[in-house]
């Protein structure tokens, strides 16, 4: 841990810590979501659908890792036990039970949506206090925006593609 670079935090780091543990649980869960929606999805479009559920699910735990180096920096520790990572979460986790590609797409849609809220709230706490939790939350709003995006325009597609 950085001394200075905890003290230039100006706010509760042992709250900011929880929060980002929050976010940790959540990427963590979007990972596998993201993953295991990509291996089991059926239906028009799957390969196109899986090959984005994939590349998402490689990006959330890139987010993972910039999470976690964060939370480490600020002298605490990243959830370190997988169960934990339920009581944690801000979003959950949705079991991808039917893999038909309508459906792992709002699941993942709402998944994002979720993801957008959570990093916008956290953006707007950091502002001002923390300039590198600041950089590193807008990053990955960034790439959640993105997501929701790309996961909408495959729906459209979709939709359209069942309307012929």
């Amino acid at each position: 841990m950085g001394t200075k670079g905890r003290q230039i935090v100006g706010m509760d780091v042992e709250e900011l810590l929880k929060l980002l543990n929050k976010a940790f649980a959540d990427e963590w869960l979007a990972y596998y979501q993201y993953w295991l929606g990509a291996k089991i999805v059926k239906g028009p479009m799957k390969d196109a659908v899986a090959s984005e559920l994939l590349l998402h699910a490689t990006e959330e735990l890139n987010h993972a890792d910039m999470l976690a180096m964060r939370i480490l920096q600020l002298g605490g520790t990243p959830l370190i036990h997988p169960e934990e990572w339920f009581k944690h979460t801000h979003c959950g986790y949705e079991t991808p039970s039917d893999p038909f590609v309508k459906v792992i797409l709002a699941q993942n849609i709402k998944g994002e949506q979720c993801a957008i809220d959570v990093y916008q709230k956290l953006l707007q706490l950091v502002k001002d206090k923390d300039p590198v939790t600041y950089n590193i939350v807008l990053t990955i709003l960034e790439e959640e925006v993105e997501h929701e995006e790309d996961l909408q325009s495959l729906d459209e597609d979709l939709e359209t593609l069942m309307m012929r």
